[in-house]
């Protein structure tokens, strides 16, 4: 994994949003794998100005969705396909025909997923898969004791997985326990995984996922398997690593080999 750790989260969202300029000046048809949650939005809104500015294109782009509640359609104000309309697509370029968000008003989810997954393998598999990581460790809904070579399926969610989304719900309103995910294999797939992490409530599990064991107890932890995953975080997510002078000299000397190569 490569470890970027940041002064703070407006560094943090810049960063990746040079990642994904560069892949779309790069490929003007790229498959983005794209998340939902607090820490993507000032990474979407730098995207939102610079496609704005002309400094890059969503017009070829096809986008997939990790996750969304199951039971809710898309028109639902919690739903992650409203999520990804009002914080992004909207804003953008894109041809809303090649947004995919995991359908949570399916009739029958489990062949919904399968679906999904074909959809995903017709188009060519994922260039970059955007994530961030949930307190417990989980990417998407992969939750603690998802198998690190699952596929996109039904997943129930854990109870602090729930309480953490409940201040998203009203006291009164229906708050869904199950959801459709992309599975751990389907995220290990994309040719490269940018991973998002900001503040010391996510310290814990990035330290679970950087320095412990490759487990189940920490989904995130099976990045470490990927041949290009990139892990950028603030100093308060980082706050907990047991050697982060470590990892800013390996990438400060990665940062020298890029340069190196460049001038090739």
């Amino acid at each position: 994994m490569q470890i970027v750790i940041l002064n703070d989260a407006t560094e943090v969202a810049a960063y990746g949003a040079d990642i994904f300029t560069a892949q779309l000046n790069k490929n003007a048809n790229s498959i983005l794998g794209l998340a939902t949650g607090s820490t993507p939005v000032a990474l979407y809104q730098a995207l939102i100005e610079r496609n704005k500015a002309g400094e890059m294109s969503f017009k070829g782009v096809t986008s997939f969705n990790l996750d969304e509640y199951l039971g809710l359609d898309g028109s639902h104000l919690q739903s992650y396909r409203h999520f990804m309309n009002s914080q992004l697509f909207d804003h953008i370029d894109i041809d809303n025909a090649n947004t995919f968000v995991p359908p949570g008003d399916a009739k029958n989810p489990i062949s919904a997923c399968h679906e999904y997954e074909e959809k995903i393998a017709q188009k060519g598999g994922i260039d970059i898969q955007l994530l961030g990581i949930g307190r417990n460790g989980h990417i998407g809904f992969n939750e603690p004791s998802s198998g690190l070579t699952s596929r996109t399926r039904v997943k129930t969610l854990t109870k602090a997985t729930i309480d953490d989304n409940a201040r998203f719900f009203g006291a009164d309103e229906y708050q869904p326990h199950l959801s459709i995910t992309m599975g751990i294999g389907t995220i290990l797939d994309a040719k490269k995984v940018v991973l998002l992490a900001t503040g010391d409530n996510k310290a814990d599990a990035i330290q679970a996922m950087i320095e412990g064991p490759l487990t189940a107890a920490c989904p995130a932890s099976a990045l470490q398997m990927h041949r290009d995953a990139v892990i950028v975080i603030d100093t308060a997510a980082a706050s907990k690593l047991k050697d982060i002078e470590f990892y800013r000299h390996i990438e400060a000397e990665n940062q020298k080999l890029q340069a190196y190569l460049a001038s090739l």
